[in-house]
């Protein structure tokens, strides 16, 4: 009889303010996104490492643009982090779900409500307060908050 691996949730939030947490057993650890190719893969081959023998399923923030008012350079410059992140995950085998900012966050707004009226700092810290309920006893930050959140959507959805 073949024993079922536990699964080990990735919540990855791409920008360069973004991070990565994990959610093992209800255990959240979390880490400030890496900045170059070389650190993402080594972090997640870390996490991939430590978590071993276990199913790891990513939940990473669908960003299909730029922001607005960015210039092209730096579009471009997240795109390529974002193609970093992606072969890293490929090449360590960790299957991957993309989800839009609008279907996370939506799954949230009987808790905190939506970004209606407020400015982007002010739904930001809005996140942030619910991922520190979330889980009271861990260190969140604004790098941290939507990572946390990506990975206990995904645990909600049973991914």
């Amino acid at each position: 009889m073949e024993q079922e691996l536990t699964t080990v949730l990735l919540g990855i939030d791409p920008g360069a303010a973004g991070g990565i947490a994990v959610i093992r057993n209800g255990r959240l650890t979390t880490y400030k996104m890496p900045s170059t190719y070389p650190d993402i893969y080594a972090t997640l081959r870390s996490i991939n490492e430590a978590n071993s023998p276990c199913r790891l399923v990513a939940v990473v923030e669908r960003v299909g643009q730029g922001l607005p008012g960015q210039s092209s350079k730096a579009t471009a410059t997240f795109a390529r982090h974002c193609g970093h992140l992606e072969m890293a995950l490929y090449a360590l085998g960790i299957p991957t779900e993309e989800v839009t900012p609008q279907k996370w966050q939506k799954a949230y707004s009987n808790s905190i409500g939506t970004a209606k009226g407020l400015t982007k700092t002010e739904w930001k810290n809005k996140l942030k307060g619910l991922a520190q309920r979330l889980y009271p006893t861990e260190k969140v930050t604004l790098n941290t908050a939507d990572a946390i959140l990506l990975a206990h959507y995904g645990k909600s959805k049973e991914l």
